[in-house]
């Protein structure tokens, strides 16, 4: 008996092996690039978390000049400016 220089494979063999072969370059590429889309996310949520936060510090700014404008000695210092008089019965407060 001779034997011959191929080899040969059975019908569903060559199947196992390219099968085998896609799996062991798709996965670890998979998760490379499962990482890469996470980090990108992870950059994103950061960008939007620090625009939050000067947001909210813009709006603590705001509302601490708005108490600032609104509070009696500037109302009775710009009343005065206009030779206005305090009257505290015509003083209505509206609430939220």
């Amino acid at each position: 008996m001779k034997k011959s220089g191929k080899a040969i494979f059975l019908k569903g063999e060559k199947f196992m092996y390219v099968l085998i072969l896609a799996l062991i370059i798709s996965i670890p590429t998979m998760k490379v690039l499962s990482k890469s889309l996470l980090s990108e996310t992870n950059i994103t949520n950061e960008k939007l978390k620090s625009k939050i936060e000067k947001q909210e510090n813009s709006n603590e700014s705001l509302e601490m000049q708005i108490n600032e404008l609104v509070s009696m000695e500037n109302i009775q210092k710009i009343a005065e400016r206009y030779g206005l008089s305090y009257n505290s019965d015509n003083i209505v407060n509206v609430a939220k």
